[in-house]
């Protein structure tokens, strides 16, 4: 058990990583829990408005749409420590600003709107470069068990985040919860500084003429001509715009189906995230690059137990299925980012890994809109159910792909029996 151990938490060994996984897991705590205040906030100004929560959602995510290529371009040209930390500083700027606004009661709607989209647009130019930089931390050797637990810190505080928010809002309000993220958003720019350059697994970087002319274009025909990265790529765009906004509508499902407050929208939120650090401490003892059979199956399962959720009636029901949605969520997004970016050349990664985000994150813009007027429509329970439906039958259609391909490679010799011939003694 504990060599176990050792082995799933063996990149914390690393003090570069460490530190980075340090900083992360304070930073996002806050994160997550600005999010459940933010999505609370809007709420109440807008008079419970699903369509305005997606609108928030969408401008949260509109600059991934649009800059996140960019971003990894600048990953596989300049020094990517450099890029995190210009990026966070640039996060705490902007949730300072937003706490103020809030603690002093001045805040608006359209104030929440452009704090979100300025908040995407440092996220589309941290994201990238943070998926990147992780292998200079590790190594290639390390790098699975290091992005399994990228996804553990991810995930932890996904469950710890809702959960004080959803109590801290009761008790305190949304006020000093805009305030708590601001100042665990200094966090990585002090780990940051404390790392140590020189125990980087840097690769030297390319002469400045060839890192000028690295482009964006070069990384979409990489990955163009590599079904094994576009297939992963394709099939989370859809599930990530259909089904991947339970921060829509967990919100909605909470407050307008089940008439209940921010502490139970607290409890969607950590119930999911609780299935989803299973899922990911599920992948730390990988060594290898997944295969693609195992990233459809978690797609399948993903997506089959969101539309379960969708459809549940009773809101014991909702809380009991989350956990196993959360772990094919995370367990089929980390299966696919591992085999995504094991298997990218270095000198691409940070282009590659741009892209992933764009279709991990830069496809909400598209999807949160769509998703809030379906929950406004028809309700928040159809909106999750829909997506949940389109994202089976993408993946479904993606096996059947994959497995015709696997079947025009196969080539089956068939043998002439073999003669046996009878002699007379």
């Amino acid at each position: 058990m504990q060599a176990r151990l050792s082995t799933m938490f063996q990149s914390l060994q690393v003090r570069n990583y460490r530190l980075f996984a340090f900083g992360q897991l304070v930073k996002l705590i806050g994160v997550w829990m600005m999010f459940i205040a933010q999505d609370w906030l809007v709420l109440e100004l807008s008079g419970d408005s699903a369509t305005a929560l997606g609108v928030v959602v969408a401008l949260q995510f509109t600059p991934v749409l649009l800059l996140t290529l960019l971003s990894g371009r600048l990953a596989d040209r300049y020094d990517k420590r450099m890029l995190l930390f210009i990026a966070n500083a640039f996060w705490t700027v902007l949730s300072l600003a937003m706490s103020v606004l809030v603690l002093t009661d001045l805040v608006q709607l359209w104030h929440v709107f452009v704090f979100a989209a300025l908040l995407g647009v440092a996220n589309a130019m941290e994201t990238p470069v943070r998926q990147a930089f992780v292998s200079e931390l590790v190594g290639t050797a390390l790098l699975p068990n290091a992005l399994s637990l990228n996804a553990a810190v991810f995930n932890s505080a996904r469950i710890v985040g809702p959960a004080v928010a959803g109590l801290a809002i009761a008790l305190f309000d949304v006020g000093p919860v805009f305030l708590v993220t601001a100042l665990s958003s200094i966090a990585p720019l002090v780990t940051v500084i404390r790392m140590r350059p020189t125990e980087l697994h840097r690769e030297p970087l390319p002469p400045r003429d060839e890192r000028a002319a690295a482009t964006v274009l070069d990384g979409l025909r990489y990955v163009a001509r590599r079904p094994d990265l576009l297939l992963p790529m394709v099939v989370m765009s859809v599930i990530g715009m259909s089904l991947f906004n339970f921060q829509l509508t967990l919100a909605a499902l909470a407050k307008t189906v089940f008439n209940t407050g921010a502490a139970s929208f607290g409890l969607f939120s950590t119930t999911l995230a609780a299935g989803a650090l299973i899922g990911a401490l599920a992948g730390t003892g990988r060594r290898s690059r997944p295969s693609v059979w195992l990233v459809l199956g978690a797609a399948i399962g993903c997506a089959a137990f969101g539309t379960l959720v969708g459809l549940a009636p009773a809101y014991w029901m909702v809380v009991a299925l989350l956990p196993p949605t959360g772990f094919f969520m995370v367990y089929f997004a980390q299966a696919a980012n591992q085999r995504v970016q094991l298997g990218t050349d270095a000198a691409f990664r940070g282009r590659v890994m741009a892209l992933w985000v764009l279709v991990f994150l830069g496809t909400n813009p598209v999807g949160a809109p769509i998703i809030g007027w379906v929950a406004e429509t028809f309700g928040a329970g159809a909106s999750i159910w829909a997506g949940g439906l389109l994202s089976l039958t993408t993946a479904l259609l993606a096996l059947a792909w994959q497995l015709r391909r696997a079947g025009a490679r196969l080539r089956f010799r068939i043998l002439p029996l073999p003669r046996f011939y009878v002699t007379e003694m």
